[in-house]
This record gives structure tokens, C-alpha cells and sequence, in this order.
């Protein structure tokens, strides 16, 4: 082989070493063309940690500038979400702080601490539970002291609470929309009552019987007023163990005196002024110098006197006896002194007989010869 022919081989070969030089270095500073990757045609196996930006999908869109969503084995972890609905059944283990306003269709809780205003557009209903029902429910406060409690009670049905009720001024109770209570009055619909102890009553009217402290007694059908007594014998009786004082007005005859057998005395300074025993005898004045005044006439035994003192029989004063016959007494008793006057007088016959000897009838001898 000749010196030309090795010369051009190696002239041949360096101008292709310069070409592939000159390709290569063409390649290396041009500007890289993003790769064309064809629709649905990279599969997860060709991702591998590292970072995407502006991830997007059908159901997925990343526009964070920062970490915010961590998945793992244990679950997502994220600081915030927004979303418009949480479907299903969600349990929240831990606390759950609620920044605005929570509605609901039905809140079952075991326990509610708050410190705000509830509000609420329908009543507060507690349901019956087991066997105790609807009993024990109500509102309770705790935390000082016993507890305070206005609950719903049985044996009978009734709202019970364990605290003073405090009404405003003005305020009362009242039953089917008519007050029973006010702080002054109790209301015209209180017809019954089993009161023991009041204070000063003014204007009091009532109606039916009437016991006062088991002693006064008014017996609505007779319209009587026993005191000491619940079965008067007159309009008003007032009575002891054995006796019993009356006061009683009828028709045409009013009455007032003992209903029992006892003695009437009726007295002034303690002192007995008229005395009537039990069997009907009467004393007027008493061992204390009185003056008694009759004013009128006064008949005994005599329903029209027309005198000062008229009588159907004999009187004594003084001891002396003095009555009126047509002669002497023929039987009884008598003294000397005593003065038989002739119901019969006539001319020269006598004004009647006197007593000289005290017997049964006594020596009589005739007195005031009337002349002719």
C-alpha cells in the first residue's frame, strides 16, 4: 500500500471524527424539546416520589403553595376542610370545636357544658326513657352546694323543684288564665282553704259554717252562733259544761235567759242586781243598800193596773198582812196587826176587821164604824 492511500484513510477519518464533533456539540447546546407523552399512555409504575406542580385530574386539583394534605396508613392528616357535606355515618374521636352555627334535625348528646345564649324556635322536649318514663326529667344545677333541680315528679304528676319560686312584683299564678295568687290577694276563684295561721283580716264575708279555734261554732242552716257549744239552742248561745245562756228571736216572741236549770243573775260591778233562781223566783237589789225605781204602774197578778200598785191578792208591809173579805177569816193563819177590809161595806156596819190575837184564825175585832 502507498504513503497517499494512508493519507487520505486518515484524512477521510478526521473529517468524520469533526463531523460527529460538530453533531454532537449541535445536540448539546440546542434547546431540549419537552418530550411528547400521548393521552393516557403514563402509567403510575413510572412515578416515583419527587414533586409535581399544578397537579390536576377530573376529581383532583393542587393549587397549595405549601404542604397540606398527608396521606398514610394511619389515615389524612390536614389542618382544614371545606366542604358542603359529609355523607354518611362520621364519628369524631377528640374534640370538635364548631366556629359559627350547627343545625340539626335531631342532637342526640350525653352531656352539654355551655356558657352561651340558647336559642330556640320550638319547646324543649324530654322523651320517656326506660322504666322511669318521663319522671326525673327536667333541669338540673350543679357544682355548688346540692344540687338544684325543677324536674317532672310522680305520685301524683306534678312539676317539683327544690328551690324557692320568686315571682316578679306584678307577677302571679294563676290556673286556666284566672290569678289564684298575687302578692297581695288570693283570687276570687279560692273558695276552699285549710289555713291555720293569718294575720289581720278586714271586710271578711263568708259563707256556710264557721268554726273559730274549735270554741265559736255558726251553723249555716239554722243560722245560730253557739259559743262553747256546735248545737245552740237559740240565735246566739253561749255555754258551760252544764249550763247554757240563750238569745233568741222569733217571730212574735224574742227570749234571752238560761236554756238550762240554772240560776240568772244579772249584775253591775260584780254585784248582783236581779237574781232568778232555777225555779223561777226573782230578787231584785241585793244585800248592798240599792234604790230600785219603778216607773209606771205595777200590777201583780194583774195584766192591766190602773194604779201605781195594783194586786189580785192580800200584800203585807211592814210584817202586816192586809187583804179583803166580806168577814173575818175563818181559817189560816194569822198575827196581830193583820187587816182583813170589807168588800162589802154599808152604812153603820165597819171598814173591816183587825187581828188582836195572834192563832189560827186569831181573835179579830172590827174596825171604822160607818155612820148612817
Amino acid at each position: 500500500m502507498s504513503d497517499n492511500f494512508v493519507d487520505i484513510d486518515l484524512l477521510n477519518l478526521r473529517q468524520g471524527i469533526d463531523s460527529l464533533y460538530k453533531a454532537v456539540e449541535s445536540i448539546a447546546t440546542r434547546d431540549p424539546k419537552e418530550p411528547t407523552i400521548l393521552f393516557r399512555s403514563l402509567s403510575g409504575d413510572h412515578i416515583h416520589g419527587g414533586k409535581i406542580t399544578e397537579f390536576q385530574s377530573v376529581g383532583i386539583k393542587d393549587n397549595s403553595s405549601k404542604l397540606s394534605l398527608v396521606i398514610s396508613d394511619r389515615g389524612i392528616s390536614t389542618k382544614t376542610i371545606k366542604t358542603e357535606a359529609l355523607l354518611g355515618d362520621t364519628l369524631v374521636k377528640g374534640n370538635l370545636n364548631v366556629d359559627g352555627e350547627i343545625t340539626a334535625t335531631k342532637l342526640h348528646v350525653n352531656e352539654i357544658t355551655a356558657d352561651v345564649r340558647l336559642e330556640r324556635t320550638t319547646p324543649l322536649v324530654f322523651t320517656a326513657e326506660g322504666e322511669a318514663g318521663i319522671y326525673g326529667k327536667g333541669i338540673h344545677w350543679a357544682g355548688q352546694g346540692p344540687t338544684k333541680q325543677f324536674i317532672y315528679r310522680e305520685n301524683p304528676d306534678r312539676i317539683w323543684s327544690s328551690e324557692s319560686i320568686d315571682l316578679h312584683d306584678e307577677a302571679y299564678y294563676s290556673i286556666s288564665g284566672i290569678p289564684v295568687i298575687t302578692k297581695k290577694e288570693l283570687g276570687s276563684s279560692v273558695r276552699n282553704s285549710s289555713l291555720v295561721t293569718v294575720g289581720t283580716l278586714r271586710d271578711l264575708t263568708t259563707q256556710g259554717n264557721l268554726t273559730i279555734d274549735g270554741y265559736v261554732f255558726y251553723e249555716s242552716s239554722t243560722q245560730r252562733i253557739g259559743i262553747g257549744t256546735d248545737a245552740p239552742n237559740g240565735n246566739i248561745s253561749i255555754a258551760s259544761l252544764d249550763t247554757e245562756f240563750i238569745i233568741d228571736v222569733g217571730s212574735k216572741v224574742s227570749k234571752i235567759g238560761n236554756w238550762t236549770t240554772n240560776d240568772l243573775i244579772i249584775v253591775t260591778d260584780d254585784t248582783p242586781r236581779i237574781s232568778i233562781s232555777s225555779m223561777g223566783n226573782v230578787t231584785i237589789g241585793s244585800s248592798i243598800e240599792t234604790k230600785t225605781q219603778i216607773v209606771g204602774k205595777l200590777g201583780v197578778n194583774i195584766k192591766n193596773p190602773d194604779c201605781d200598785i195594783s194586786t189580785a191578792g192580800p200584800v203585807k208591809f211592814q210584817g202586816k198582812r192586809q187583804e179583803v173579805g166580806d168577814s173575818i177569816p175563818a181559817t189560816g193563819a194569822y198575827n196581830i196587826g193583820d187587816i182583813v177590809w170589807n168588800s162589802a161595806p154599808k152604812p153603820s156596819g165597819h171598814v173591816g176587821w183587825i187581828c188582836t190575837r195572834s192563832g189560827t184564825p186569831g181573835v179579830w175585832n172590827p174596825f171604822g164604824q160607818i155612820s148612817l
